[in-house]
């Protein structure tokens, strides 16, 4: 059983599973649309969460939030599921399949044979389409690769059941009932009000002050892990930032194309404008990774090397708090 279903490939795999799914049920929505009614930009830092040994810096909301705000707020019915043993994951596949219903799941990124060997790590919040069965293979539309690909029945357990942080337990998502049309300009400000609130919040783990607090973590580092850990950390912020998803200056990119698309919809050129600053921020991001990386490749020529990318990072946060408080005004 094979389901007419069109991929397309995408910068991230949430934003790209349903944008996918939409544009099946019969509406376009752009991967830069579902970002940002999703409220998917964030900075997160919890210290308290390892991955692969070091603390989690988290450029997204958490894995779900994008499709369920998203779906929430144009009207669209989502169906989420999950399951205590492979069995039952399975055999509810099968039953949506066989009723040529694709479904997005919820993946770890270790165990699947087509990812690249360094890009294969402990990371449980990937995102796919199972589009359809050919015998005991399944059909795969993953939204970061360029063709469709298949995953055996056990390649596919193995995934879903993966074990860790974010642990999937066979997590299955679909929609179920829509609206006649997307009520987009409604969804596009209540989308921006809640990342302008999240990225100004004052807690000290997201927005702003989670970029201010890690920058004052980075300076003592060195001194208080050893230089190993220090860049075994900093190597997690620019792998989490440029490797896992889209990252930091990615995120900016879409989150740009988003208020652009959006300002010409609303007929909005304060929004046209501030597109150009964030993918001028975004562009600063990337700078900051790559200095980043090459003190802990142990190419950094600098003297003083932290605390040069730490004062980065605290003029990033200052530029991204002037930046929502404006576009905070303009929506």
């Amino acid at each position: 059983m094979k389901i007419d279903f069109t991929h397309k490939q995408s910068a991230h795999c949430e934003n790209g599973v349903v944008s996918n799914l939409m544009r099946y049920q019969g509406f376009e929505v752009s991967e830069p649309m579902v970002f940002g009614i999703g409220s998917g930009l964030l900075f997160s830092y919890l210290p308290f969460l390892k991955v692969n040994y070091a603390p989690v810096f988290t450029y997204r909301a958490m894995p779900g939030f994008i499709f369920n705000r998203f779906a929430k707020r144009v009207g669209v019915t989502m169906k989420r599921e999950k399951f205590k043993n492979k069995i039952t994951a399975k055999a509810k596949l099968d039953e949506n399949l066989a009723k040529n219903n694709p479904v997005g799941l919820q993946v770890g990124v270790y165990n699947l044979p087509y990812f690249p060997e360094e890009y294969r790590f402990h990371f449980n919040a990937h995102n796919m389409v199972v589009y359809g069965k050919d015998g005991e293979t399944y059909l795969i539309s993953d939204p970061v690769m360029e063709q469709v690909t298949t995953l055996t029945e056990k390649e596919l357990d193995k995934v879903r059941f993966a074990k860790g942080a974010f642990a999937p337990k066979g997590h299955m998502y679909y929609p179920i009932a829509f609206p006649e049309t997307l009520a987009l300009e409604k969804a596009i400000v209540k989308g921006i009000k809640q990342t302008c609130r999240d990225m100004t919040a004052p807690v000290p783990i997201v927005g702003v002050r989670a970029m201010r607090w890690v920058a004052k973590n980075i300076r003592t580092w060195p001194d208080t892990l050893g230089t190993k850990k220090a860049n075994h950390y900093l190597g997690q912020i620019v792998r989490m930032q440029e490797e896992i998803g889209t990252g930091g200056g990615g995120f900016r990119y879409i989150y740009a194309a988003f208020l652009q698309e959006s300002g010409k919809l609303l007929d909005n050129q304060n929004l046209l404008e501030l597109s150009k600053e964030m993918t001028l921020i975004g562009d600063q991001w990337r700078d900051f990774a790559v200095d980043a990386s090459r003190i802990y490749k142990n190419r950094s020529g600098q003297t003083d090397a932290y605390n040069k990318v730490a004062d980065q990072l605290v003029a990033l946060a200052a530029k991204e708090e002037i930046f929502f408080k404006k576009l905070k005004k303009v929506i």
